[in-house]
């Protein structure tokens, strides 16, 4: 499993920011769920690597990728210090031009997993989520969005779509503040029961109740 997985990453290596070791724990969270029904969901996708390895592991599924692909949105204050002056170094190696990429970027690495029929959707969250149709429920969410008005704004839609022992991937709750706080605002104010776990430093939920009931 572990060659497996060296080989997943360095297929798609020029498609992620992730680096190898916490890319292989992803693709062995997605593995432990690959029992569980529904579409695979990444909001914020960026060039597509991540949710390609995990198509490569999983196989053929319905896979759903969200993103501007024009990069994040402006960092508010409920999101930190360290948000805002991510976003103004510029030149740092860490800022990829505001985490932009090309819809054409993901499109590519869903054809190296060998998924034709992908659902690329561009644009902002507020307005893309909500088009999003899963007659099966969601596996698995992988949210990779930053800041805090994304990542409420991807479990509010989202979240209960998620299908009972599906998998809830909260890439950016180590990283950013507001993110953390999004994600423990959303269980509060909705009386969930979820706990943030971590795998080899990448944090996920596990879906303890169905919301959604998939169409037969």
């Amino acid at each position: 499993m572990l060659n497996t997985q060296y080989g997943t990453y360095r297929l798609f290596r020029h498609h992620t920011m992730i680096p190898p070791r916490f890319y292989r724990a992803n693709l062995t969270l997605a593995s432990s769920v690959a029992g569980i029904p529904g579409a695979i969901v990444e909001c914020g996708t960026w060039k597509g690597g991540m949710i390609a390895g995990i198509a490569k592991t999983l196989g053929p599924r319905d896979y759903w990728l969200f993103d501007s692909f024009e990069g994040l949105p402006p960092a508010e204050p409920i999101d930190g210090s360290a948000a805002k002056m991510y976003q103004g170094n510029t030149t740092s190696r860490r800022y990829y031009n505001n985490c932009t990429a090309s819809q054409d970027d993901a499109a590519e690495a869903m054809r190296l997993a060998g998924i034709p029929n992908p659902h690329l959707v561009k644009g902002w969250f507020e307005d893309t989520l909500a088009t999003g149709v899963f007659p099966h429920g969601i596996a698995i969410l992988r949210m990779d969005a930053d800041w805090y008005k994304s990542t409420y704004q991807i479990l509010d839609s989202l979240f209960p779509q998620v299908n009972a022992g599906g998998l809830i991937v909260v890439d950016d709750y180590r990283e950013w503040v507001g993110c953390r706080k999004a994600v423990h605002d959303y269980l509060s104010q909705h009386d969930r029961r979820e706990r943030v776990e971590r795998f080899r430093r990448v944090y996920y939920m596990t879906k303890l109740t169905a919301d959604h009931q998939p169409d037969d």
